[in-house]
């Protein structure tokens, strides 16, 4: 088995790395097979309860400076709008502590991690080996049932089928992670890029950062290079997810500067291609009005065809344009 995975590793990571990289990715991986060897024993229930676990269990290492940050933005609101000086000072602590923040989040998903990737493959295992995996049904099984054929409510159950419509056409998930695909997972969730052949897993690669980054509650971006794959992804894996109490939007579904596009972005995870995100951050940049925004503070993105979006089609500059105000005036 190592013998692949640390293939895997010069691949992902590069040869001359390919020491330093074993050292650090090795453990992680033997951790995550062997909670993933424990979690046969759970019911779906408890497989899915998860979730709401890793969620307490970030809240509860963010709390303190949670409770920081939301005095500051109450402080910041009683403040009369003359009062500039105050609101800077205010607002330069707020934005030291949302920094904070962001590296202490970072420091709990990778404490989590090896679970949260087990899970994942426990769920897709699942998945694999039954045609129904049924639960106790949740609001957002009930929500999805009305409008997904794949999730049915019978009582207080929820069944899931393991074959539903994806890019016009029905698939059966029948994928459970490899090694060299759990150790994707973490090259892309340290914020590097994983090179891998066509039919090699990618999208299946995809889950594990998806899922541990969107129990931060501040959204994960799925960006991909054209419309079939950001509807194709989205429709592929949104299931596992939802199985697991996360919610999952495109893009390419909504109208841009919709009250549907708007909540698209509220999704724990969302799908689209390169041109929407970079369009709707434009649009966004040209509002009046706060609530007028349609995206949300940024907080972590997994790029597809990543050589493609950020060279060949930065070549060619997002552009907007809108009236200005009696601009036709000599």
């Amino acid at each position: 088995m190592f013998g692949n995975v640390i293939g895997g590793i010069a691949k992902l990571f590069g040869g001359n790395a390919q020491e330093k990289a074993m050292k650090e990715v090795l453990p992680v991986l033997e951790s995550i097979n062997e909670i993933y060897a424990s979690l046969n024993t759970l019911s779906n229930d408890e497989l899915r309860n998860k979730t709401n676990e890793f969620k307490l269990k970030i809240g509860d290492f963010l709390g303190e400076i949670d409770d920081e940050i939301n005095r500051i933005q109450k402080e910041i609101e009683t403040l009369s709008n003359n009062k500039v000086d105050e609101k800077e000072v205010l607002f330069e602590e707020l934005s030291n502590l949302e920094k904070n923040r962001d590296a202490k989040l970072e420091e709990i998903l990778k404490e989590i991690l090896p679970e949260a990737f087990a899970v994942i493959k426990e769920t897709s295992r699942r998945f694999t080996e039954n045609e129904v995996v049924e639960a106790t049904a949740s609001e957002l099984d009930k929500q999805l049932a009305v409008s997904k054929n794949h999730i049915l409510i019978e009582g207080d159950k929820v069944r899931y089928k393991n074959e539903w419509e994806a890019a016009g056409g029905m698939i059966k998930w029948n994928m459970i992670h490899y090694d060299v695909q759990l150790i994707g997972g973490y090259a892309l969730h340290t914020g590097n890029i994983a090179e891998m052949s066509t039919g090699e897993g990618k999208t299946l690669v995809s889950t594990l950062p998806a899922y541990l980054n969107a129990l931060g509650g501040r959204g994960v971006h799925m960006v991909t290079v054209n419309d079939y794959l950001a509807r194709r992804d989205s429709e592929w894996n949104a299931p596992i997810f939802n199985f697991l109490g996360l919610t999952v939007d495109c893009l390419e579904y909504h109208r841009p500067n919709s009250v549907d596009r708007r909540q698209a972005y509220k999704a724990d995870i969302t799908y689209g291609t390169n041109n929407e995100f970079g369009f709707d951050y434009l649009r966004d940049n040209m509002v009046h009005e706060p609530a007028e925004l349609v995206q949300h503070k940024h907080h972590y993105a997994i790029i597809d065809e990543v050589d493609s979006v950020l060279i060949d089609d930065a070549r060619t500059p997002l552009i907007i344009s809108g009236p200005t105000p009696k601009g036709d005036i000599q």
